[in-house]
């Protein structure tokens, strides 16, 4: 009687390790990602998001042993990416990189999409804008600059960085409505971006730029600009001898550039897990730090919900400053 009960358990044992060994590729199916990822970017291939988010896609397929695709889909202001990545599937296949802009965006009637559209996963970057003069500036330093605002009349001073309503001029109105003016009392020169602005500050035509200054570093290398100050909470160590306006002017303003990675709304937690902790280990790499700091680009982590926070304080900034800019539509 002992040899069938023997023999019983013998193909119990086989038919249950039969089992565990179908079970083995199911499970490897299961786990994420098992097949490429596409990294969409909402601006064109060779700019700053598009560098930021070709190294990191490089670095999350290092680590997760499946290509992260960078996919440029441009168009709209950056509607048509911003919309590619919130309308995908979220099963974490397809993420993106998110920028500044989708603060911006619905304050200007050109989406519904805002912050709380998309799975927040990590900040990466961020570049608050600088306050530039000529390098012959009669204005030595930022409070020298803003008492010379406050007490001439609206429109005597002209300003630049980036067009209408872009992230620059809104640096601007909010800096302005932060010292209790109006958002238009330093008239706006739209310009195509910060480097035909820094060359117009040169040649006299605008008094003052607003934009990064490692967008402007050039400029300021060549001795024809330098920088008084920027709209962050603490220095930039790379151009540490530029103070805040907050210890300059007593203002707590800072606003900036900024580009992080989401998912579609809807993300499942077991995917976010995978994903959240491989964002992290790419920004605490030193070939990451290395490849921002050698183009100047600011450094800041944020964690899901650090980023989700950071976007909401962001976008009741950006509605401020489009409404008192004359700029919000609605």
């Amino acid at each position: 009687m002992s040899a069938p009960r023997s023999s019983a358990l013998a193909r119990r044992t086989l038919l249950a390790a039969s089992g565990g060994l179908l079970a083995l590729p199911a499970l490897g199916q299961a786990r994420f990602p098992n097949r490429p990822v596409q990294m969409v970017v909402p601006w064109g291939a060779g700019g700053g998001t598009d560098a930021t988010a070709r190294i990191v896609a490089a670095m999350l397929e290092r680590r997760l042993g499946q290509p992260f695709n960078v996919v440029n889909r441009t168009g709209g202001s950056g509607v048509v990416g911003h919309s590619a990545i919130a309308t995908a599937a979220p099963d974490g296949y397809t993420i993106g990189m998110i920028t500044v802009e989708i603060t911006m965006m619905h304050w200007q009637g050109l989406t519904q999409l805002n912050p709380e559209s998309y799975t927040p996963l990590a900040l990466m970057n961020s570049d608050p804008p600088g306050v530039q003069v000529k390098h012959d500036s009669p204005f030595q330093d930022i409070k020298a600059l803003a008492d010379a605002i406050k007490s001439r009349p609206a429109g005597t001073f002209k300003a630049s960085g980036t067009g209408q309503g872009g992230i620059w001029h809104l640096a601007l109105v909010g800096w302005l409505q932060a010292m209790g003016l109006k958002g238009d009392h330093v008239r706006w020169v739209p310009s195509n971006g910060a480097a035909p602005a820094m060359q117009e500050l040169a040649a006299g035509g605008v008094d003052i730029v607003t934009c990064s200054v490692p967008e402007a570093r050039a400029m300021i290398d060549a001795g024809r600009a330098k920088a008084l100050a920027i709209m962050a909470p603490e220095r930039n160590p790379m151009f540490a001898s530029v103070p805040t306006l907050n210890e300059t002017l007593g203002i707590n303003y800072s606003v900036g550039a900024w580009r992080g990675i989401a998912a579609p709304k809807g993300l499942p937690a077991e995917v976010a897990g995978v994903l959240v902790p491989a964002l992290k280990a790419v920004f605490d790499d030193q070939e990451f730090k290395t490849f921002m700091t050698q183009r100047g680009f600011g450094m800041i982590y944020a964690d899901p919900q650090g980023f989700a926070r950071f976007m909401a304080e962001g976008d009741r900034a950006m509605g401020e400053a489009m409404r008192g800019a004359g700029l919000a539509r609605g």
